[in-house]
């Protein structure tokens, strides 16, 4: 099925499926496009984000594109348009091929020795800086629609992506850990009011690295949210590293900061935020379940 609605969609492009690369909230496959050169056809998955948010991702990475930031730029397809709409009524958008491989895997601790593996989160750190500046340059289009990752899409009555602290499969201590937790980034995030738009997740398959540079991409939950946490995403897949620290502090090098309780801080809202992605998301017994719960009331155990 997926196949299938994947010809339909690279035929607004002109171009041919090759091979599904992933499939999580999107659909992503390797696309060629008529002149040979290759795409990411992404089919967006329905009722996540509304196409008015993913025409405002796809206007916004071709803006930070045309300024210099490694991201990838949206490809009109060949009626002009960013976005198009399937048989199924799933969106369908394409992007520019990046070449490079991912910095890492999930639950997959790194094989890359720690000198390189420093460089390349220092790299990363300032690019998710450079992201930032440029983007507080531009000017926005009307009706311009992303989620917030903001005091209350963090920690509020319905986060953004759910009530972590009511996670099914935590113990009755995890769960009061948990809820510690939401009070207490409740009480420390309201002493940080600024919120602009972020990529929101800076996870290691989201980075690609080469020869030369590092490169972003999956801006599908990018939206309104605090800058430092992005570095906390990228650092809540570190934290069982035994070069936790060394990666933390090249990370903020890069980026350009030296507030290691408001990083590590930001690096707790991205634990209990992962927690409450599993809920609708993964099957019951799905051991990431308690692996993401045991991991954010371990770090609210030291953050707290």
């Amino acid at each position: 099925m997926i196949e299938t609605l994947a010809q339909e969609a690279a035929a607004h492009w002109g171009g041919t499926p090759l091979r599904l690369i992933r499939n999580r909230e999107n659909a992503v496959f390797e696309m060629e496009l008529p002149g040979g050169e290759r795409a990411a056809l992404r089919l967006h998955r329905q009722g996540y984000q509304p196409d008015a948010a993913i025409r405002s991702e796809l206007w916004w990475c071709a803006a930070l594109a045309a300024r210099g930031v490694n991201v990838p730029a949206a490809l009109p397809a060949r009626d002009g348009t960013l976005l198009v709409t399937l048989s199924n009524g799933r969106a369908a958008s394409a992007i520019d091929w990046i070449e490079g491989e991912p910095l890492g895997e999930a639950g997959v601790p790194f094989s890359t020795p720690l000198p390189l593996l420093l460089q390349r989160h220092r790299q990363l750190g300032k690019l998710i800086r450079d992201l930032h500046d440029t983007t507080a340059a531009l000017d926005l289009p009307e009706g311009f629609q992303r989620p917030r990752w903001d005091l209350d899409g963090l920690t509020g009555e319905a986060p953004f992506w759910g009530r972590f602290w009511d996670h099914p499969a935590a113990t009755s201590g995890q769960r009061a850990m948990l809820i510690r937790a939401r009070h207490g980034l409740r009480e420390r995030l309201a002493a940080v009011p600024e919120v602009q738009l972020i990529h929101a997740d800076v996870l290691r398959e989201n980075v690609l690295v080469n020869d030369r540079a590092v490169c972003l991409i999956d801006f599908d939950d990018s939206g309104w949210g605090y800058a430092l946490y992005d570095l906390g995403t990228t650092l809540s897949q570190n934290l069982y590293e035994p070069g936790y620290q060394d990666i933390r502090d090249a990370l903020m090098e890069g980026y350009g900061t030296t507030d290691t309780d408001l990083v590590e801080l930001m690096t707790l809202a991205r634990t209990c935020a992962s927690v409450g992605w599993t809920m609708p998301r993964l099957a019951a017994d799905d051991p990431i379940h308690p692996s993401h719960i045991a991991r954010a009331v371990m770090w609210a155990e030291r953050v707290l």
